[in-house]
């Protein structure tokens, strides 16, 4: 595998297998996917010492990272457990097993990645915002902390790390903030560090009008091109920019709505994650809305975009070009992801939702939702399995080839 969980080209494994891992609370759960048949079955679990926040596969698709938090997400309260947890995968059944010991870390990860030979493991961190790097042994179990400079800044509220495909340079997104009563806004910025065997130097920080208006969540690589593609989550935008040398275009090459409907806004929406197609022509970029109103004592859903945007990504330009808005079948999509082969997607919709249906309400559940995806890039819906998270979230999916 070249990058796990983006929608880059997998390397061949050893037994071509594919499974699908989701989280709620503590519990990593496994499905075999069948790509033809566009389906999921439900195989076994492991626990984690606290709820998932984040997980990536090992590039030999041998072994599986996984971070873990008794922090709340966002501003809520913060915890005292925090973990680096390694699993072997089991090469026949894609079967999770422990291997080594849990690494405890300082607060709550927000996300994480590893290198592109997987050598050591990024984590980033919103609270503070920083990017801590481990080292990872040569059987695959996780080892010390790699020391960084003192000077390196890591903006405001970090989201995502992320490793360019050549390995020389480590990405790491801020979001900032949006204003609150009596609070301004915090600038959000793209912070690029040159990467060498585990160490970060050399930073250059991307920030379009000073990272004003400017609220970056996550990113995608192009397999080929030096197309970096990034959702805005308090814009809801996606927007290109180029490697050029040891950073990035100062300002972004294209800036697209990714919204359906962005002068109709009702609800609080965020973009989230984004993917590139494998064959490097199309993107795919998620809205998601939850905000909701008290009806008779129960919050109920307001209304507004749960839906994926597809776009067509110019060969030339690395111009994205809406071609599709689709419905996600569910409320709040947080993680979604796409097969090796690019046939097929599945989006996880977090926590069960009451929303209006005639004079009353009803519950849509936490799901994952199959699409299939055509040779134009265009999504179909196929099905949708529902998923009971009691008072936990389906914090994270995704697709590893083992």
């Amino acid at each position: 595998m070249n990058s796990g969980l983006s929608a880059s080209p997998a390397a061949t494994t050893p037994s071509g297998k594919l499974a699908f891992y989701a989280s709620v609370g503590a519990v990593l759960t496994q499905y075999d996917v069948d790509v033809a048949g566009l389906a999921l079955t439900r195989k076994g679990s492991v626990t984690l010492p606290a709820g998932v926040q984040y997980v990536w596969p090992h590039a030999s698709g041998r072994y599986l990272y996984v971070t873990s938090s008794n922090s709340a997400p966002g501003s809520g309260p913060e915890g005292t457990v925090h973990h680096l947890s390694a699993f072997r995968i089991d090469a026949q059944t894609g079967e999770l097993i422990p291997h080594g010991n849990a690494i405890p870390l300082p607060v709550r990860p927000i996300h994480m990645t590893t290198d592109i030979p997987s050598t050591h493991v990024l984590v980033a961190y919103n609270r503070p915002s920083m990017l801590r790097v481990y080292r990872i042994n040569a059987d695959g179990t996780l080892g010390d902390e790699v020391k960084q400079s003192e000077s390196l800044d890591f903006g405001i509220y970090g989201h995502q790390a992320r490793v360019t495909p050549d390995n020389r340079l480590a990405l790491f997104v801020a979001r900032g903030n949006n204003p609150a009563p009596g609070k301004p806004e915090d600038p959000g910025s793209l912070e690029v560090f040159r990467y060498q065997d585990g160490v970060l130097s050399a930073q250059t920080s991307i920030a379009p009008n000073g990272g004003y208006g400017f609220g970056p969540r996550h990113l995608d690589f192009h397999p080929v091109q030096p197309w970096v593609y990034v959702s805005l989550e308090r814009e809801s935008k996606m927007q290109l920019y180029r490697i050029v040398g040891d950073t990035l275009s100062a300002e972004p090459l294209y800036s697209k709505p990714i919204l359906a409907n962005p002068d109709k806004i009702i609800s609080r929406q965020a973009a989230g994650t984004v993917h590139v197609h494998p064959s490097g022509r199309f993107l795919y970029g998620v809205n998601r809305a939850d905000t909701t109103e008290l009806v008779e004592g129960r919050k109920v859903f307001i209304g507004g975009e749960n839906s994926l945007t597809v776009y067509a990504i110019d060969e030339t330009t690395g111009e994205p070009v809406p071609i599709q808005h689709v419905e996600t079948r569910g409320i709040h999509c947080r993680t979604f992801h796409i097969d090796p082969s690019g046939r097929m997607l599945v989006a996880a919709h977090n926590k069960p939702v009451l929303v209006r249906d005639g004079a009353g309400v009803r519950s849509v559940p936490a799901c994952l939702s199959v699409f299939r995806i055509g040779d134009d890039g265009k999504l179909d819906f196929v099905r949708k399995y529902d998923v009971e998270v009691g008072d936990k979230m389906m914090f994270w999916t995704g697709m590893v080839a083992y």
